[in-house]
């Protein structure tokens, strides 16, 4: 997900997509692990998309 993107989320939104992509990066280490992905980049990726959305969720809090 962009920055542009998360901004426009309500809090309640972004505790939603937090969930949803701590759930899919754990799924995606396990299956990396087990055998590699095609892809390994999209680790990265999602760990970012994760950090974003814990950036604006602390910003809208405030």
């Amino acid at each position: 997900m962009k920055q542009a993107e998360i901004k426009n989320l309500s809090a309640e939104d972004i505790q939603a997509k937090l969930a949803e992509a701590k759930t899919e990066f754990t799924k995606m280490k396990l299956a990396h692990k087990i055998s590699p992905l095609e892809n390994p980049i999209q680790i990265k990726d999602l760990r970012r998309t994760i950090a974003r959305l814990n950036t604006e969720l602390t910003n809208k809090q405030q």
